[in-house]
Parts: C-alpha cells; sequence; structure tokens
C-alpha cells in the first residue's frame, strides 16, 4: 500500500503564530484568558486547557490578560476591552488583519460589500464590523441574486467584492464570472481575492491528490471552515473520502483493501495529529 502525505496538510502561518504565541505567553502568565476557541481544533484546545488557559466566549467574562484568537474579531470588542482594562494579545492571523484594513478602507470611500464566506465564522464576524452599513454575506452562488437586489436597492454605484481567507477557490472563481455576467454596467467594480495562499495551495495540493489516490484521509476539526473545504474538494475527485479529527476515528476497514491513500490535513491541525494517524496507519495496514 502507498500512502501520499500533504506537502501543506498542518498549521499555517496564522495559526501556528497564534498557538506559539499562546503558549509563549503561558509560561510567563499561568492566568491566560483566550476570546474564542483560539483554532477550531479540539485537540489544540485541550492542550492549551491542561496549560491553564481559560477560553471565554464573551468579552465580558475575560479577565486579565487575554489573547485575541487567529481569526479576529469585531472592532467593538477592541473598545469594550479597553473599558474593562482587559490588555488584548492580538494573535489575529496578519492576513484577516489586511482584509479588515481593505474592508474599512473601501467602505469609508462608499464603497457597497460583498463577503464571501460562512456568515456564522468568527472571520466573517469580524470582518463585517469593518465593512460599513451597505455588506451582504454571500455564502454560496443561490445568495448572488439577492445580494444584487440589495445592492440595487441601496443606489450605491461602488461595488467591492472580498472573501473569507479560508473560503473555497473554485466557489470564488464562479461567483467572481457570475457577478461578472450580472451586475450592471454602471457599477464600479472591484473583485479582490483575499483567500490566503496558504488556502489555495492547501486545496489545489488536495484536488490533485484525490485524483491520483483510491481513498483520502482529511485530518482536521469538526468545526474548522478550512478542512470541510477540503473534504469536499476531495470528494469531488475521490470515491473514498473519510474526515476525522484524530485517529481515534479512522476506521481502517473502510481503506484496509485500498492500494493508494492520500492524507490532507486543516490549517488548524496540529502535526502531532497528523503523525498519530500516520502511526495507526503503519501499526494496522502498512510499512512506509
Amino acid at each position: 500500500m502507498e500512502v501520499i502525505i500533504g506537502k501543506t496538510a498542518g498549521f499555517c502561518y496564522g495559526v501556528k503564530r497564534a498557538v506559539d504565541g499562546a503558549k509563549k505567553e503561558l509560561k510567563k502568565n499561568k492566568t491566560l484568558c483566550g476570546l474564542g476557541e483560539i483554532v477550531h481544533n479540539q485537540e489544540v484546545v485541550k492542550e492549551l486547557e491542561n496549560l491553564g488557559m481559560q477560553f471565554v466566549d464573551n468579552i465580558e467574562d475575560a479577565k486579565g490578560k487575554t489573547i485575541i484568537r487567529a481569526h479576529g474579531i469585531p472592532k467593538q470588542i477592541y473598545e469594550t476591552a479597553k473599558e474593562k482594562q482587559v490588555e488584548l494579545i492580538d494573535y489575529t492571523c496578519p492576513k484577516v488583519l489586511k482584509i479588515h484594513q481593505i474592508a474599512e478602507g473601501y467602505a469609508n470611500k462608499g464603497y457597497y460589500i460583498f463577503l464571501l464566506g460562512n456568515k456564522k465564522h468568527p472571520e466573517i464576524i469580524g470582518t463585517l464590523s469593518y465593512c460599513g452599513q451597505n455588506k451582504f454575506v454571500i455564502e454560496k452562488e443561490e445568495d448572488i441574486i439577492k445580494a444584487l437586489e440589495a445592492l440595487e436597492k441601496s443606489k450605491i454605484k461602488k461595488l467591492l467584492v472580498i472573501s473569507q481567507t479560508t473560503y473555497s477557490l473554485e466557489k470564488f472563481y464562479i461567483i467572481e464570472e457570475i457577478i461578472h455576467n450580472e451586475i450592471s454596467r454602471d457599477i464600479e467594480l472591484v473583485i479582490k481575492n483575499t483567500i490566503c495562499q496558504a488556502t489555495e495551495m492547501r486545496q489545489k495540493e488536495t484536488q490533485n491528490m484525490a485524483q491520483k489516490v483510491e481513498a483520502m484521509i482529511v485530518i482536521g476539526g469538526k468545526n474548522s471552515s478550512n478542512t470541510k473545504k477540503l473534504y469536499e474538494i476531495a470528494k469531488q475527485y475521490c470515491k473514498t473520502v473519510i474526515l476525522i479529527e484524530n485517529e481515534t476515528e479512522l476506521d481502517i476497514k473502510k481503506i484496509q483493501l485500498t492500494n493508494k491513500i492520500g492524507i490532507m490535513a486543516g490549517a488548524s491541525t496540529p502535526k502531532e495529529s497528523i503523525e498519530k494517524v500516520i502511526k495507526k496507519l503503519k501499526t494496522k495496514l502498512i510499512s512506509f
């Protein structure tokens, strides 16, 4: 049996920066809060909790030093933290901060903003706070007509299109084409692909790998947006695709007759989780 392990699998720069930063702070300060899960991976969250980190969902519940996770936060939370005298340690991914700057800059210039992504995702919730009053979240192609209707109703003649850093690259291009085809010719249109490079590379590698193997194992948190995207991509090109958070969820029976397996992991999946899956495969099935 042959196993191919994705070169881009595991922590991206933004996630590694946030997790490493939190561990560094915990060595200096045992009473550290995290505003929301630092990344969408329970293995990482549990490890940090064991080191003494306390996760809270609301800034009102934060005490002392508080980590801002890689996804970022709505800008009003900065003011609330200041009022409560909560010291924020900002580990928002630099790519996300760049999107905040873009959104706020164009909103100040009077642009309507279409934001592509999951409206319930913390990154989108944070970014929306920089988009001004005139904005619309597009999750899928079916949302475009409603978005264009909202734009027309606003009477605004300038439109910016941006996206969540972990949005599907394929969907971005599809939506971009539809908007070009459907938008009124008198609208000044600016489209910026704000999907981060690490996400693009991971999605492309997943697509290529899925076409070359008989089965795919995608490792990542159940609530990880970018991991779900990898799973969806793999399913398009490979018949057998398994989505797991860790090695305990891997059902060997589903792949024991497979000759070629691909392994990919989301941007918030720690190296240790990938290594444990590989170890289980070695023990149960094969020698690499």
